[in-house]
């Protein structure tokens, strides 16, 4: 018994859990019952719930012959309904009839049917009842649905006014996209918090190279963690940190790693976020954001791209956009250091263009730190090729030293997308696993774009970007500081007719001989061609481009001219691009262009005598390369013999534009 008692007493419904059992209270069950009165009313105002039958006007000429009819009534002059005599309802015809009514009662017609001309009607009736003696009644009668028109002209009102309901209810659900898509909180902050309940899964194990910037953002972490540790020798937190570096660099990925890490309340939003076409919007989201981590501090705030609010004021204003920009950068300084205290909340930020971005914004005491992220050396590149490798299945006898070399200037995204197309490449070709040839293939790929064997060239044409090519690769290989040659190719590759791939030697300073001998390989595709048919094309436009640039460079920014001398016209704050006069005379503009021109002639015809002196060993090298379409270092060294300064490290690209 006791048992059974229990067992009772825990199915018996717990008084206190009855709220979970309560149905929710929703404003559409007023909306249902309004429709379901006026739908009831409209029902039983016009009898809906006893309907007489339906008859013809013929087999009423008969019921009426017969003296079946007791009265007739004739409603809105267009509708006539039959009452039948009590004799009449006794018949079966009328029994069977009565039968298909849903509650037949006494006040309800027998038969009702519609009929056309309301005179010929009459004058039918009229000989009937004369020519049977009959003495049945003639009522004339009009009915209205009084709720049924009310319906219909509250109908239109009420279709706008669900229309309006259902587009508020839409707006401050926030289907705009979060707080900031309410029409009545547009001011709020787009913010996605992140905290130790979110699972975020990037962690520092994830981010490969960048020691140095990972260092620092794992201290500002440990900040938020032990502040004890820091501030008991008198020490204060950083308020901010600013992660610079070029695209690609893993900028966003350390501070997803942060989020990972840190085990505070993290806000992540973009410097776009802010901006908007209402007035005053911008500021008032920066200082809801800020007050909501003032709740929940210690915090971190990331702000991704902020130079799309942190522009230099009162460059370029030329409209009205600006100014509310310039309001949303004025509250972001006042919360980051104002006259306000914002302790314990730390913000991290994100660009590509700090150049471009106000000195206020850039003082100690709101971004304490600037994080430099710069591109991977050939080490890191390894580390990155090892962390984007793990889900691929390679090759056992990958060679990732070989594919970090392969990959100068690439970033950490661009490695990832080297891995990814590689597993693609692989896949495209039925092979189990990703080996060195797939990887070389989409290294290729992303450099020069994708082959067009297909491509319509011409004879003549072919003949042409061999020779071009073959250039580039016999002066590269017999100057001492320019790039040996790894891979040619006169296979159309995305925009370009023709493609040669170098190993240039990783340096962090250039000398002027360096320059120019790079120089003058790039320029050895138009002297091959100057050469061999004494007249050239418009396949030169990149080498043009490059050389073109790199003379400048070398005349007006590193000061490696003799003429022009130590000086630099370069403006590493980006301000100069604001301004409209050339930061010297017209005399030095003409000076410098000169000079320009005097570098690239020169190592032109540097080029063009290099090749006469090697044109047997030039003809051979286009004839193997028309002969074989892409021709690497092996076949160079048949030709040319061993290069005795032969120091390879990364890879680098020439291409032939098409004309």
């Amino acid at each position: 018994m006791a048992k059974e008692n229990k067992k009772t007493e825990k199915n018996k419904p717990d008084p206190d859990n009855n709220k979970e059992f309560k149905p929710k209270f929703s404003a559409y069950w007023i909306y249902g019952i309004i429709i379901l009165v006026f739908i009831g009313i409209n029902f039983f105002g016009s009898g809906g719930w006893s309907e007489p039958a339906k008859t013809t006007p013929a087999e009423f000429q008969q019921y009426l012959t017969d003296g079946d009819v007791l009265k007739v009534v004739i409603v809105n002059k267009n509708k006539a309904k039959v009452y039948l005599t009590e004799e009449a309802k006794a018949k079966e015809v009328h029994l069977r009839n009565a039968k298909d009514q849903l509650l037949p009662t006494s006040n309800i017609p027998a038969y009702q049917f519609e009929f056309g001309d309301l005179q010929n009607f009459e004058n039918e009736l009229r000989k009937t009842k004369e020519a049977n003696n009959l003495s049945t009644d003639v009522v004339y009668d009009t009915e209205s649905n009084m709720w049924g028109d009310i319906l219909l002209s509250l109908l239109p009102f009420a279709i706008i006014i669900a229309i309006w309901i259902f587009i508020m209810r839409r707006m401050s659900s926030g289907a705009g996209g979060g707080a900031g898509g309410q029409i009545f909180n547009i001011g709020k902050s787009r913010a996605k918090l992140f905290d130790q309940n979110t699972d975020v899964k990037t962690s520092f194990k994830d981010v490969a190279g960048l020691e140095g910037a990972k260092e620092e953002i794992q201290e500002i972490v440990d900040f938020l963690k032990t502040p004890d540790k820091y501030t008991a020798l008198g020490g204060k937190i950083p308020k901010g940190a600013l992660l610079v570096g070029p695209p690609g660099t893993g900028k966003t990925l350390l501070a997803r790693a942060v989020a990972g890490e840190a085990k505070v309340p993290f806000f992540s939003l973009s410097g776009s976020d802010f901006v908007e076409m209402f007035v005053g919007v911008g500021a008032s989201r920066v200082r809801d954001l800020f007050k909501q981590a003032k709740e929940k501090s210690p915090s971190i705030i990331f702000i991704d791209e902020i130079d799309a609010i942190g522009r230099a004021r009162g460059k370029s204003n030329f409209s009205g956009s600006n100014d509310e920009r310039e309001n949303t950068l004025n509250q972001l300084l006042t919360e980051m250091d104002g006259f306000g205290t914002n302790a314990n909340v730390i913000v991290i930020a994100a660009t590509n263009r700090a150049d471009v971005l106000d000195k206020a914004l850039m003082r100690a005491g709101r971004f304490d730190r600037q994080i430099y992220v710069d591109l991977p050396d050939i080490r890191e590149r390894k580390e990155i090729f090892e962390v984007h490798l793990r889900p691929i299945k390679k090759d056992e006898n990958l060679d990732l030293e070989f594919l970090s070399k392969q990959t100068p200037g690439f970033s950490g995204a661009d490695i990832a997308n080297v891995c990814n197309e590689a597993a693609l490449i692989a896949a495209r070709k039925g092979n189990k696993s990703v080996g060195k040839q797939d990887f070389l293939d989409a290294v290729d790929r992303i450099v020069g774009g994708l082959e067009k064997k297909n491509k319509i060239i011409t004879p003549d044409e072919k003949k042409a970007i061999a020779f071009h090519e073959a250039g580039h690769a016999t002066v590269s290989w017999m100057l001492e500081h320019a790039a040996p040659l790894v891979k040619v190719t006169i296979v159309p590759r995305g925009q370009s007719l023709g493609a040669a791939w170098y190993l240039p030697e990783e340096r962090l300073i250039v000398r002027p001989e360096q320059m120019l001998d790079e120089m003058c390989a790039a320029l050895g595709g138009r002297a091959a061609e100057k050469v061999i048919f004494d007249r050239i094309s418009t396949g030169a436009l990149s080498d043009l481009e490059k050389v073109t640039k790199q003379a400048r460079a070398m005349v007006t920014v590193y000061g490696l001219n003799d003429k022009i001398g130590n000086l630099t016209y370069y403006d590493s704050s980006g301000q100069g691009e604001y301004n409209f006069t050339k930061p010297y005379s017209e005399k030095t503009a003409e000076l410098i262009d000169k000079e320009i021109s005097n570098l690239i002639e020169s190592q032109y015809q540097r080029a063009i005598k290099l090749l006469q002196d090697n044109k047997d060993k030039l003809t051979e090298l286009a004839n193997v390369l028309l002969e074989k379409e892409v021709i690497f270092k092996d076949n160079l060294q048949k030709i040319f013999g061993n290069r005795p300064y032969d120091t390879p490290e990364v890879v680098f690209n020439d291409i032939v534009e098409p004309s």
